[in-house]
């Protein structure tokens, strides 16, 4: 699902993962509820090393067509946000799932908010709880970082459980094609997004460019 379907859109660049392996949060034989399965798996850190093995789940769960989705165009040549790139590992290491935050502004000039993607999950194990625990370590980690408010494209009934809404977004719009009312946002600090309005715009890191030596 162009999740933040349950997958939320967009395809994500491995060069500004976190260095940090240990693990965040763990969950084992989490309790069923909504049909998920009882599952054992820890989030951690993103690592350079999960790069290869996150970005082939993405093409399963997603498809190659992410690439080309409005939120692609505030991740393209940027890092996430600083401490916000986690996976999720099975009892053998394997990644399962993923999510990534990425810095952005509101418009010109505007507010610092976070955009969430892509969420994704094995869609082989989909149903295992994973993507609802990579939603809430992700929403906790940004408000313990001190981010004011999270913003995605995705479905309303899916991401409603976890306080998102598309109450505040009328003013604001993505940087390409998109679903109005798919745009989503969650407060973490009280008003954050009163007022706001306008564009999203890319406000993370750069990416280093990779520059080959010249020949002698």
């Amino acid at each position: 699902m162009d999740v933040v379907d349950f997958i939320v859109e967009g395809a994500a660049h491995g060069a500004g993962a976190s260095c940090a392996a240990t693990p965040s949060v763990a969950f084992g034989d989490i309790s069923p509820s909504r049909g998920e399965i009882a599952s054992a798996f820890a989030i951690v850190a993103e690592t350079a090393a999960d790069v290869p093995a996150r970005e082939a789940l993405l093409d399963r769960a997603m498809g190659l067509s992410r690439k080309k989705k409005s939120s692609e165009r505030l991740r393209r040549g940027r890092r996430p946000s600083e401490g916000l790139a986690f996976v999720a590992r099975d009892a053998s290491g394997a990644v399962t799932g993923t999510v990534r935050l990425w810095d952005v502004v509101l418009g010109e000039g505007g507010r610092a908010a976070l955009l969430l993607g892509p969420l994704a999950v094995d869609p082989t194990i989909k149903n295992a709880g994973i993507g609802s625990a990579l939603m809430r370590h992700a929403v906790t980690e940004a408000a313990r970082l001190g981010h004011a408010a999270i913003l995605l494209v995705g479905d309303a009934p899916y991401y409603e459980r976890f306080g998102f809404s598309a109450e505040k977004t009328g003013s604001l719009a993505m940087p390409g094609p998109y679903e109005r009312h798919r745009l989503l946002a969650l407060e973490l600090v009280e008003d954050a997004l009163a007022d706001a309005r306008g564009t999203l715009k890319a406000a993370g890191r750069k990416l280093k460019v990779q520059r080959l030596p010249l020949a002698a």
